[in-house]
């Protein structure tokens, strides 16, 4: 898969003490990864669920033990992962995040 843009993950991780060392893992995985479907990213990260705002769907990952997280949307066709954003667990519990996609 190509990722766009790792950029979003550095710049959590640079706010986020503990957030490297999963994101840079996660990436890594992703980045080998060739996903036909949604159960294909099931089968890498048991834990992604799909979430549909507005029109689009998303991907969210669970990261670094439960403790961040990373939505994302994945064209299947092209093989492009966007990373829409990364958060903290206490973040996404608050559900603000719907809002800015």
């Amino acid at each position: 898969m190509r990722i766009i843009s790792k950029a979003r993950l550095r710049e959590f991780w640079g706010r986020h003490r503990g957030a490297k060392s999963p994101l840079i893992s996660w990436y890594n995985t992703v980045k080998k990864a060739e996903w036909k479907c949604f159960a294909d990213v099931r089968k890498t990260f048991n834990s992604a669920d799909t979430y549909a705002v507005e029109d689009r769907s998303y991907v969210v990952f669970n990261v670094g033990g439960n403790r961040f997280r990373v939505a994302v949307s994945v064209n299947y066709e092209t093989q492009i992962v966007y990373i829409a954003m990364v958060l903290s667990h206490t973040e996404y519990d608050r559900e603000k995040w719907k809002d800015k996609l």
